[in-house]
């Protein structure tokens, strides 16, 4: 008689719980975002008025739009350096030490800048909020690797791709919900309930922490898989890394590029919005900067399918920066509605996300995925909170200023386009070498000829026939918190 661990519903509940594991974090994540104005508002307004139905003084942190952007930037920073850590240690000591210690690093992190809240008008507030954002930093995108892990090891074949569409869709429905939401609940609650909320979400994903760990460690014994995956993760070295090909560093920059004009706008989008275009109140702004997530949510798991049926991936991921590069231009020079760069961005992101990431392990052995991918994660978020920065810098550092100038904003979408021309520069070197050593990225399905094969370590300098058979384990897709 089969196993539990042996039956289909059983990988499908260990989903389900792994795809709650990052909802809370990623609802939390761009909270900021939508409250822009209220980070960044007058401590007091004691003369406020209407104008047109709109209040002229916002009250809210009394953040410069400097101190704001380091929000985003401290996390960016801790996660490039916690990531590659944490690859390696997950690779080492498996699934379940890291779902337990990045889910507690989420819950303490948002917890402790929902306090800081409390501190408004105080030299005590951005220490506060900024430790807070570090520790969120240090658990989310970690969170995210194990993640993976788990996904990769309960589904093969044609179930994979499924199964990471779903879990990113879970997560872009944390994101989602927050910028349909979080600005209702403010209007309501307050700030500082709305920052507890957040918290109390990723107590959700400890708490699923708990119970996927659960799943998994029973399910590995039925299985009869746990003392073999204990032996095969004593195999991996620290030293591996000097060994990654230059298709892996080339692929690493053309995620960073692309990402660096992503996070970076959402986090700024809604205050730009209210700045360029006419009639937007601050919900509607955050409806439209919360398009880019909506369409992720929406194609995450077809778009996801479809390139593992078609493959290509390299093709696709040079496609997508090409079609990214009008969204900056449409918001820099013109006054075309936003809505529609947003949602087109949305797109262009999908895709990308569905494409580049999941690439990963085509190009790096099985055994060290998990470093591969905190090491490329790492190097996004050095990208992410250096773009951060600069955003910061070209905006200005006045909190007083109640609505940036334009000539602002379009030096920050003239940024944006830098970035992604350098996507595809390193895009386009990308297709170059992997055609030249095999063209693995841009297989079709029906040439690739995809199979199961056991994924023992095997050193990186072995050749490409050899790494060629790891590489054929890459139907593994893999993603990260910010994809």
């Amino acid at each position: 008689m089969a196993q539990p661990a042996e039956r289909a519903y059983y990988r499908f509940v260990v989903l389900f719980f792994n795809c709650l594991l990052t909802f809370g974090s990623y609802f939390c994540f761009d909270i900021p975002s939508v409250l822009q104005d209220q980070f960044q508002g007058n401590l007091t307004c004691p003369n406020a008025t209407v104008i047109n139905g709109t209040v002229d003084c916002v009250e809210g942190l009394g953040m410069s739009p400097q101190q704001y952007n380091l929000l985003y930037a401290i996390y960016a920073w801790t996660n490039a350096v916690v990531v590659i850590i944490a690859g390696f240690l997950i690779d080492k000591l498996g699934n379940r030490f890291g779902v337990f210690l990045f889910s507690f690093l989420c819950v303490l992190g948002s917890s402790l800048f929902a306090l800081g809240s409390h501190f408004k008008g105080t030299p005590y507030l951005l220490p506060l909020m900024l430790t807070g954002r570090l520790l969120f930093g240090s658990g989310n995108g970690s969170l995210t690797i194990v993640q993976n892990r788990i996904t990769a090891f309960w589904f093969k074949g044609k179930e994979l791709a499924l199964a990471f569409g779903l879990t990113l869709a879970f997560s872009r429905l944390g994101s989602v919900l927050n910028f349909f939401l979080t600005q209702k609940f403010e209007d309501k609650y307050g700030m500082q309930w709305t920052l507890w909320g957040g918290a109390i979400l990723c107590v959700l994903g400890f708490i699923s922490a708990i119970i996927v760990s659960a799943l998994d460690k029973v399910g590995m014994r039925q299985l009869g898989l746990d003392g073999a995956i204990q032996e095969e993760s004593r195999k991996v070295r620290i030293q591996d890394v000097k060994l990654l090909s230059l298709r892996y560093w080339l692929l690493v920059l053309t995620i960073m590029f692309f990402y660096n004009g992503i996070f970076p706008f959402i986090a700024d989008a809604s205050k730009f919005i209210q700045d360029k275009y006419s009639g937007y109140s601050q919900k509607e702004a955050a409806y439209i900067a919360g398009a880019v997530y909506d369409s992720s949510l929406v194609l995450s798991a077809s778009v996801g399918i479809l390139i593992d049926y078609v493959g290509l991936r390299g093709i696709f991921a040079l496609t997508c920066a090409v079609l990214t590069l009008p969204v900056f231009g449409l918001l820099a020079f013109t006054f075309v509605p936003p809505l529609v760069s947003t949602i087109w961005l949305g797109v262009t992101y999908s895709f990308a996300a569905a494409s580049m990431w999941p690439s990963i392990p085509l190009v790096v052995p099985q055994a060290t995925l998990g470093t591969a991918m905190g090491l490329a994660t790492s190097i996004q978020m050095v990208g992410i909170g250096v773009s951060n920065l600069v955003v910061g810098q070209i905006l200005g550092t006045k909190s007083s200023e109640t609505k940036i100038p334009l000539w602002r904003w379009q030096r920050m979408m003239i940024f944006m386009l830098a970035n992604t021309i350098s996507c595809i520069v390193t895009s386009v070197l990308l297709n170059i070498v992997d055609h030249r050593q095999g063209g693995t990225l841009n297989k079709t399905t029906k040439r690739s000829g995809q199979g199961e094969r056991d994924s023992d370590r095997e050193p990186l300098t072995q050749g490409e026939e050899e790494q060629n058979d790891d590489e054929d384990d890459g139907a593994v897709r893999s993603r990260s918190i910010n994809s």
